[in-house]
């Protein structure tokens, strides 16, 4: 039976990559040799269709064939990295600024800038380790603990993690669950910080 997905990542020099499936679950091993000959240079983004075969316990595509180019500009719409670019870029410095002014007009302790970094740090080495065992077809780690992770103050090292990993930053379902955790930490910490707080403690 055929799969589709879209290559995830790719290693021209040494000719292989992986393909995230287009419905979710583990990444797959795709090898240079499993392109049809007149497929062409394989590229991140790419949609193809595949099959998959097991190579000493391990998952790997075989009979790969690109999308036809009309069906992925359609899927890339909704789940390429693009559509989410805008936000990625600005999200940090907009939330550093926000910070700044509440920190100064509210007198945050600075334990609270030191939450957000730690929790940034364990976050950034989490989807690291996540990306790892995606590449080594390891027990991966939930979404749903990388969303947790997330929403009590790590989405700053969840922003670094997919740009610089490119890791989890194309399957449109996570990232729209990602943006909600992030405005739902970013509404909680200027309810928490503001004079709100002390009212809803009465």
């Amino acid at each position: 039976m055929r799969s589709e997905g879209a290559i995830k990542t790719w290693n021209d020099d040494r000719g292989f990559g992986f393909i995230e499936p287009r419905h979710g679950g583990q990444e797959v091993f795709v090898h240079i040799k499993a392109f049809a000959v007149r497929a062409g240079r394989p590229e991140v983004g790419q949609y193809v269709t595949f099959e998959v075969e097991t190579v000493d316990g391990k998952k790997r595509a075989k009979r790969v064939e690109p999308v036809r180019a009309a069906r992925r500009d359609r899927r890339s719409r909704g789940d390429g990295p693009a559509q989410w670019g805008t936000a990625s870029r600005f999200a940090l410095p907009a939330f550093l600024l926000v910070f700044t002014v509440v920190a100064a007009v509210w007198k945050l302790p600075l334990w609270v800038g030191g939450l957000y970094l730690g929790a940034s740090l364990v976050c950034f080495i989490v989807y690291a380790l996540d990306k790892s065992a995606a590449a080594a077809e390891r027990w991966r780690v939930s979404e749903a603990t990388l969303l947790t992770l997330g929403l009590v103050g790590g989405w700053p090292g969840a922003i670094v993690a997919q740009q610089v990993l490119r890791h989890k930053s194309s399957k449109a379902s996570f990232r729209a669950r990602f943006w909600a955790t992030v405005i739902a930490n970013v509404l909680g910490f200027a309810v928490l910080a503001s004079p709100v707080r002390a009212m809803l403690l009465r």
